[in-house]
């Protein structure tokens, strides 16, 4: 008997793979095959696919941790197809059969008395041609597809060692689309699904996870937008390392939001560092712990491109077309700025002012004189002196999770309204209201105060600090709130096509 070795398999859909085609055209094939074939589809399960006569069945073995599945062959039966092995393939599908009243089935019979009929399965027909490549030690495989009357691409590699599937993924660049296997990209199809894309942001304080579905005018609906505290940035000092129980819990928050990024059929993921990763000196480590853990490599930006796609975001989102506009995004390693006036952007930079170190340097998770208050803002004014002697903008727009947090409490939202949030027009008395609301509390008091996220009770007063210190260099009375930020930009960037 001819021993099975299971394969590792990465597979991805679309109409379109961009430079990835120039990669395959420039290949020498090594087979060209056209088929048709039909598959079984359920709601979960093996692959079940009839072709050249065969009932083909695959169960899946084991998914790796960069989420490559393997599969392993489980049937593979001539037609006529005994009745014995029609009820193998039920249980295999984990669906009771039918009443079986032949002793073998057609091709014909099997899908008019059988399948079709059935309310769990539906048999979709499929057209393919299938050219074969050698990659970086992978099988590639470009098919053209017609599934159920519907054109489509499909690229799949696969190879015994995963190492060299994400070689081969990696080297057509296609590696920021999420492996789709065949089951689950023949229901969107059929289905006629809305493309849905993902973007992870992973800061100094908190990940930041965004996934939206494209609606039928071409519009983007929020389908998935939440934050994870991990605090990727605790107690790392300037260009130092970032700490293994920091690495530890945001490579695992990270893969969480892979896994549900997938779950929500999301076809790519933008996945991005700020601060806290473009300054570590063990950078590279942490990348490669992340992409072991999710199969997805973290792209570290610069502090300029942050607050450049900050800027896209608003400008897309607020509706503020004219005259000067400042758009900052305070976090928990650095502070975005941008200056811009229409749709013109005039400066951007960032610095390193972030609540997580006027938090630990002053102690405001706790609750302080007012001394040590004026001494953090001291500080902070000295950190933000590239604002002073700049004119006053027409408006100001502020971005990030302080801000955020700031509007729902001055709202009381007991739960987070990112609708009512947007857009809201904060003014110094109610900053000012805060920050003494907070000087005189500690951590756990804060945490009682309606809209406050407990996670972020400890830097709470900090963040406060940058904001109003920001309003003061620049001479503002009130700003505008944007819950849209970075990871809204980075989106509207990649995938708004």
């Amino acid at each position: 008997m001819t021993t099975i070795v299971p394969r590792w398999e990465w597979r991805t859909f679309g109409s379109d793979f961009g430079a990835a085609e120039g990669v395959f055209a420039a290949l020498e094939p090594t087979a060209i095959q056209e088929s048709d074939e039909v598959y079984l589809r359920t709601e979960s399960g093996p692959i079940v696919k009839i072709r050249d006569g065969l009932m083909d069945v695959k169960v899946l073995q084991a998914v790796s941790p960069e989420g490559l599945e393997q599969w392993i062959p489980v049937m593979k039966e001539g037609l006529p197809l005994a009745a014995t092995d029609v009820s193998k393939v039920f249980r295999l599908l984990e669906i009771s059969p039918p009443p079986l009243d032949r002793d073998s089935y057609t091709l014909d019979q099997l899908l008019s008395e059988v399948f079709s009929p059935h309310p769990r399965v539906s048999a979709v027909p499929i057209h393919k041609r299938r050219v074969r490549y050698m990659l970086d030690g992978g099988m590639a495989e470009v098919t053209d597809l017609v599934v159920d009357g519907v054109p489509m691409k499909t690229v799949a590699i696969e190879s015994e060692d995963p190492n060299d599937v994400i070689a081969a993924v990696n080297a057509t660049g296609l590696q920021s689309l999420v492996n789709h296997n065949f089951v689950r990209g023949m229901t969107i199809i059929v289905d006629d699904q809305a493309e849905r894309n993902a973007v992870i942001d992973v800061g100094t304080n908190s990940v930041k996870f965004h996934v939206a579905e494209q609606t039928a005018d071409g519009k983007w609906r929020a389908v998935v937008d939440r934050a994870e505290l991990t605090r990727l940035g605790e107690g790392q000092s300037p260009n130092g390392p970032i700490s293994d129980e920091a690495m530890e819990r945001t490579g695992k928050a990270i893969a969480g939001m892979v896994d549900e990024a997938r779950q929500n059929r999301a076809r790519a993921i933008a996945l991005v560092g700020t601060a806290a990763l473009r300054t570590a000196s063990n950078r590279d480590e942490v990348i490669e712990h992340i992409r072991k853990r999710t199969g997805f490599t973290v792209e570290a930006i610069s502090g300029e491109e942050e607050a450049r796609l900050a800027y896209l975001a608003v400008k897309a989102e607020i509706g503020l077309d004219r005259g000067s506009l400042v758009v900052f995004d305070t976090g928990g390693g650095s502070s975005q700025f941008t200056f811009g006036k229409s749709d013109e952007v005039v400066e951007r930079f960032s610095v390193p002012v972030g609540a997580v170190r006027y938090t630990e340097t002053f102690g405001l998770d706790d609750a302080v004189e007012p001394d040590v208050l004026a001494s953090a803002l001291a500080a902070i004014a000295n950190d933000l002196s590239t604002l002073d002697g700049r004119p006053p903008p027409e408006a100001l727009v502020a971005m990030g999770g302080a801000v955020t947090n700031i509007t729902a409490v001055y709202h009381k939202l007991a739960t987070y309204d990112p609708d009512l949030v947007q857009g809201t027009v904060l003014d110094r008395a109610e900053i000012d209201r805060q920050i003494e609301m907070y000087r005189t509390q500690d951590t756990e008091s804060r945490r009682s105060i309606v809209g406050l996220q407990p996670t972020r009770a400890d830097v709470i007063l900090a963040g406060s600090c940058i904001v109003r210190t920001v309003m003061e260099k620049l001479s503002r009375e009130t700003l505008t709130v944007s819950d849209r930020g970075l990871r809204h930009g980075l989106f509207r960037e990649r995938f708004d096509t």
